[in-house]
């Protein structure tokens, strides 16, 4: 079959936009059809938006742990987005396929004015003059931060059978910053509200409405952190929506997998933009998956963020029903699974004891880190300064090499060790001990294949990323580029343009053409999109094999010491 040369050309043209509307701004990046960036542009909501008097990109409630944001301020910051991309040279009349990325958990209510307003955009008038706050039954919604709803978790758990079975359907027990408790907050508080609303989007879904012209599908992924969704099903669980307020299922819509295309960009975008009528949109999706898609995650690879709290991120073949552990669908695999692991005590503990033994300098903390033998002369420690997520303990616990968990002194330890040497690296080997330990027991299987890829503020501290190649026995790598979420969505508008394409192609010819993974097919494009920067010493084994019982050992006597 002869190749249409004008069409190679067209497609070596082709572009595709990502977005990412993260708590505090909106950022886009256009990739060329080679996946290398071409243009990026933000909009900061607290200095851009001054008028919505954000701080953080979020507005405080009146009462305690509540917060909210104007829906039609991320509108606005669209159309700021849209015309400073132009203004920063991007050629939008390229662009392929669309794709989004967004904080999880917030939700938007949409009034029947504003959906047919969203059905019906005049391209001559700004988004924010259209879409405003006529288009919503809640002009201030809740978004992440919100912990309000302590309340209306434990009426769904108990109205289901208990955390336990919230965590089977959902892969999460209930959250108050999940969507569904604070859907039933509003549909308890706000009822009137509730009742007029027609249909209720997630903050990822909301933006890629705003593309299609028309209320977008919630997508798997970012379904599974509502606490509403059943993973195992793929389908809204009819007991979760019952237990969170009637008639939820019409106002939610049916959920789509999280590699769909939505359908064609709507004619606001083509009209205004120049933007090809042909352009597809990706299915919008929450950060956490989207930044699992950027970083193309391999099965035996283990994300960690080294942030305020750290964070794991893995892929799972099952759902380990672990009750303070979040399991979502996988953004990318149709049958895995995300896990993903939250531990309170990150930054903040490594910050503190900089402070206190290292003459808060980072380049004294690695000396003295790089200044001990693995395994600490038997000197352990867990720093717990806040309240832990997984095990739930607070405190801190130091034992010396005669320790174990059968010394009578057990549950106190020492007080202090003898060198900041000792306590800088008992606290590093405890951290990441204790991340193993709990990545274990959600199901992450380590074995000769096992990598790293570690992210966050702490990952440019190399003697820190030793430990945690020793620690996991594992090669650790770090990500070339930054906002793997923001690349994740470009990433996936290019697969969602590549599946329409080979199913067209499969019309066309009558030939099932095989159809590449997301993985398979993105990765060609970026095969250095890691670099390795440690590796395990030969004896890491033999040394922190034995550590992880006596860790075990460890967490046991700090919760016993409540």
């Amino acid at each position: 079959m002869k190749r249409d040369k004008g069409a190679d050309d067209e497609k070596e043209k082709s572009t595709y936009l990502g977005f990412d509307l993260s708590t505090q701004k909106l950022k886009a990046v256009q990739l060329n059809n080679k996946l290398e960036i071409l243009v990026t542009a933000e909009v900061q909501f607290d200095s851009d938006l001054p008028e919505f008097r954000t701080q953080g990109g979020a507005n405080a409630g009146s009462r305690k742990n509540e917060y909210f944001v104007q829906p039609v301020m991320w509108v606005k910051a669209l159309d700021i987005v849209m015309d400073r991309l132009v203004m920063e040279g991007a050629d939008l009349s390229t662009v392929m396929a669309i794709g989004g990325s967004a904080q999880q958990h917030g939700s938007l209510y949409w009034s029947r004015h504003g959906i047919e307003t969203l059905k019906n955009l005049d391209p001559d008038k700004f988004l924010h003059l259209q879409i405003d706050d006529s288009a919503f039954v809640l002009t201030r919604t809740p978004i992440w931060m919100d912990g309000s709803t302590e309340n209306q978790c434990l009426e769904m758990e108990t109205a289901i059978g208990g955390p336990q079975e919230m965590v089977t359907i959902t892969g999460s027990k209930c959250y108050p910053r999940f969507t569904g408790p604070q859907i039933r907050k509003v549909y308890q508080q706000r009822t009137h509200a509730y009742e007029d609303s027609k249909r209720i989007s997630l903050v990822s879904s909301f933006l890629a409405s705003l593309f299609i012209g028309d209320v977008a599908s919630i997508d798997y992924a970012d379904a599974s952190g509502m606490n509403l969704f059943d993973i195992n099903t793929k389908t809204w669980s009819k007991a979760c929506l019952n237990a969170c307020a009637p008639d939820l299922e019409e106002r939610l819509g049916t959920a789509v997998p999280t590699n769909s295309c939505l359908g064609n960009i709507c004619e606001f975008f083509v009209q205004r933009f120049g933007m090809p009528p042909e352009c597809r949109v990706a299915a919008f999706t929450g950060d956490n998956p989207s930044a699992l898609s950027g970083m193309l995650v391999e099965k035996d690879w283990l994300v960690m963020s080294l942030g305020t709290s750290d964070t794991l991120m893995m892929n799972l073949e099952q759902p380990p029903h672990l009750e303070q552990g979040h399991v979502l669908c996988h953004p990318t695999e149709q049958d895995q699974y995300m896990g993903l692991l939250c531990f309170r005590n990150g930054s903040l503990v490594r910050d503190a004891m900089k402070r206190a033994e290292a003459q808060n300098s980072w380049e004294t903390f690695s000396a003295l880190l790089d200044s001990t033998p693995r395994g600490n002369y038997g000197n352990m420690a867990l720093h717990f300064n806040t309240m832990e997520i997984i095990p739930q303990a607070k405190g801190v616990l130091r034992w010396n090499k005669t320790h174990s968990a059968a010394s009578p002194d057990a549950v106190k330890g020492v007080l202090k060790f003898t060198s900041p040497e000792a306590e800088i690296r008992a606290l590093i080997e405890g951290q990441m001990l204790h991340k193993r330990a709990i990545a274990s027991d959600m199901g992450f299987h380590f074995g000769g294949e096992t990598k790293i890829i570690a992210t966050g503020g702490a990952s440019v501290n190399k003697s820190i990323l030793q430990v945690i190649s020793d620690v996991f026995n594992a090669p650790v790598y770090i990500q070339k580029a930054s906002e793997a979420a923001l690349l994740g969505a470009a990433y996936r508008a290019k697969y969602c343009e590549y599946l329409a394409q080979s199913q067209e192609d499969t019309k066309a010819t009558n030939e099932d053409s095989k159809i590449q993974s997301y993985h398979d097919f993105i990765l060609p494009f970026i095969p250095n999109h890691v670099e390795l920067v440690c590796e395990p010493s030969k004896d890491s084994a033999d040394i922190y094999t034995p550590m992880l019982d006596r860790y075990r050992a460890m967490a046991n006597a700090l919760q016993q010491n409540k």
